[in-house]
């Protein structure tokens, strides 16, 4: 692109939070600008998302809400390579400001007064909407980080309800992330039996271990990837991994410190 000034991907997409009931949720006031220029599409928010949201700090979730200073850029005409990567920070952003950040970094942990923490060693790692209660998500299946952050670990409910189009957010290599329902179907499947070791139990999803990507016909491939309209995007669903969790494309800088 020429040295043009940058154009909205969204005309007028300026956010303004709504105000919630004091007895329900905190309040959020969400405002977020995304604009195309010179092949990057560049979201500058807040953080704070553009629907009432649950009560924070609570019982699995000791942080507040605050506002952000969040600056993103992804290009405009991504390029799918051969190689997925994994992406332990946020995986993308939704078009209301709000980062997209699947995993988590909490672990079984017997030894712990709480059964998890973030010591690796028991190789069991805790699925942010399978283990929801424990994290104290809300309703939009989000809760806040020690920065005060903001972010969904699985379906944005509260902002689905807003959207206007099945377009719902980009991920961190450019592609477009959609929501259809479910007419998009996850490829990974819960593994039959008990666990071996770790916490035991049977697989039933609070740990991404309890998962397997089986794929099949129909189905989305392992970074929830998929076709619309003839062009490649990325999905959110109903069921796990409900982000992407993984990229086909490069990552652009920012994304694992967000």
């Amino acid at each position: 692109m020429d040295g043009s000034a940058p154009r909205p991907v969204t005309a007028g997409l300026v956010i303004a939070g709504i105000a919630a009931s004091a007895t329900a949720a905190d309040a959020a006031s969400g405002s977020v600008s995304i604009t195309k220029s010179r092949g990057q599409i560049c979201m500058v928010s807040n953080g704070l998302p553009d629907h009432a949201t649950g009560k924070f700090p609570n019982a699995g979730n000791p942080h507040r809400i605050r506002a952000q200073h969040i600056e993103v850029c992804v290009p405009e005409n991504p390029k799918k390579t051969g190689r997925a990567t994994m992406l332990r920070g946020s995986t993308g952003f939704a078009l209301n400001g709000v980062m997209l950040r699947p995993g988590t970094a909490d672990y079984y942990d017997p030894s712990s007064r709480r059964g998890f923490s973030r010591n690796r060693a028991s190789g069991w790692l805790l699925d942010g909407k399978g283990a929801a209660e424990l994290l104290g998500l809300d309703r939009n299946n989000a809760h806040v980080d020690q920065r005060g952050l903001y972010h969904y670990h699985a379906k944005p409910t509260g902002m689905l309800k807003r959207a206007k189009s099945s377009h719902v957010g980009f991920a961190a290599d450019g592609f477009e992330i959609h929501y259809v329902g479910s007419r998009a179907k996850s490829g990974y499947t819960l593994k039959l039996g008990n666990r071996k070791g770790g916490p035991g139990g049977r697989h039933d999803g609070t740990y991404v271990q309890d998962w397997q990507y089986t794929g099949g016909s129909g189905k989305l491939d392992k970074c929830n990837g998929g076709t619309l309209n003839s062009k490649f995007v990325y999905f959110i669903t109903d069921s796990y991994p409900y982000l992407p969790h993984c990229v086909w494309g490069r990552v652009s800088r920012g994304f694992n410190r967000l």
